[in-house]
């Protein structure tokens, strides 16, 4: 009987792996999330990649460190990511793309810091979100990239992005993990939300690495994009009245 147990516990382990590896292959991989995949319970979709903001304008972005930890300077640089990728987005390929978001820290001691960059109002996402990306530049720092969303409850959510500890530009990718049941988790989508934004981009955080947060860091950001899912909002039929009132 031990040995049969044995058994199977073997086949389920090589099942198990076997699947994992499909799971694993082209673009489904933790590190660049397929966004088709996302929530994707129904053949209803019609997903379009958007620009959230290309950081151009100055003051549309804050950052701050706390006073114990160090002092902190933000401000746009001309530049972009020369491996960036053209939007597919006619509506949004005329606008103005020259700029990127460099931010500054100089830390006064080691030790567990963190600092923020938040938009100057939440930069809000029609339809249903299913990833965010941005281009980042962390000249090689081991520290952490988190996005700061929040959902259409006005509920607040950490997601992270991935470590700075990369040479040159990047892009990032972070999967927003879709509700169960549209009432835990991060909210997109219900039927008693009507035809309003679902997600708020508020920012990011940066947890540095004790060992590492010394001296002067610097850090750019650009492109910020998301996938989207608007099938609903595209599919609305043109004499709906709209629940706003």
């Amino acid at each position: 009987m031990k040995k049969l147990h044995l058994a199977i516990l073997a086949v389920a382990v090589i099942a198990a792996s076997t699947a994992f590896a499909q799971s694993n292959d082209g673009n489904t991989s933790i590190a660049d999330p397929d966004a088709s995949n996302i929530g994707n319970d129904s053949a209803r979709q019609a997903l379009r990649e958007v620009s959230v903001d290309r950081f151009e304008r100055e003051g549309s972005w804050n950052v701050h460190i706390s006073s114990d930890y160090g002092v902190i300077a933000g401000r746009l640089f001309e530049g972009s990511p020369l491996a960036k990728e053209p939007l597919n987005d006619a509506a949004n390929q005329e606008m103005e793309d020259t700029k990127v978001l460099g931010v500054k820290v100089e830390f006064f001691r080691r030790g567990v810091n963190q600092f923020f960059i938040t938009a100057a109002r939440p930069i809000a996402i029609e339809g249903v979100t299913k990833t965010v990306s941005v281009w980042a530049c962390g000249r090689n720092m081991g520290h952490q990239l988190w996005l700061l969303v929040q959902d259409y409850n006005g509920h607040n959510f950490e997601i992270w992005m991935g470590s700075l500890e990369f040479s040159g530009w990047k892009k990032i990718t972070a999967a927003i993990p879709p509700s169960p049941d549209s009432e835990h988790g991060i909210v997109q989508s219900s039927v008693y939300h009507g035809d309003k934004p679902g997600l708020r981009i508020v920012g990011f955080r940066v947890d540095c690495n004790p060992m590492e947060a010394k001296g002067s860091f610097y850090m750019y950001l650009d492109d910020l994009r998301a996938v989207t899912d608007l099938y609903d909002m595209e599919n609305r039929d043109a004499d709906d009245m709209n629940d706003a009132w």
